[in-house]
């Protein structure tokens, strides 16, 4: 099993669905690994068409499979709205170790409802024990008395 660190950086999201009534969305993004879970501040640029340009860190193995990017529309009055989600397969990042910023489906209730630019980089644990080992060290070292 590899291990390892996420870098998920968040760019934009477009087609997204206005959910206040006499102004802008204000999104944010909710980002889950397994039990991880990081939150993004509201969108610079906010509305159907919203970007961020945030880096979140993970704690990561290859057993694990997808990761979800949940959109919340923040309201100051009543709960925040949900504005749809994304699962992204984390399974061609531990062949390529990086995927560029592309385009994922976000569907709420089963139906497209926008889109959410991303970017990932998967950074693998440096193994320690036997390469260490290999080049001398401690157990070949001697003490003469």
């Amino acid at each position: 099993m590899t291990r390892g660190t996420l870098e998920v950086l968040l760019v934009s999201a477009k087609g997204l669905d206005n959910s206040d009534f006499l102004s802008k969305s204000d999104p944010y993004a909710v980002i889950t690994y397994r039990t991880q879970e990081k939150t993004s501040g509201i969108a610079s640029v906010q509305g159907s068409s919203s970007e961020w340009n945030e880096s979140f860190l993970f704690s990561i193995s290859s057993d694990g499979t997808d990761l979800k990017i949940k959109l919340m529309d923040k309201d100051t009055f009543t709960a925040d709205d949900f504005m749809g989600e994304a699962t992204i397969p984390l399974q061609p990042l531990f062949v390529e170790n990086n995927v560029p910023p592309m385009a994922y489906h976000v569907v709420k209730e089963d139906k497209y409802c926008g889109q959410i630019r991303v970017g990932l980089t998967f950074t693998p644990q440096r193994s320690r024990g036997l390469e260490e080992e290999s080049y001398g060290g401690w157990k070949e070292s001697s003490c003469v008395e």
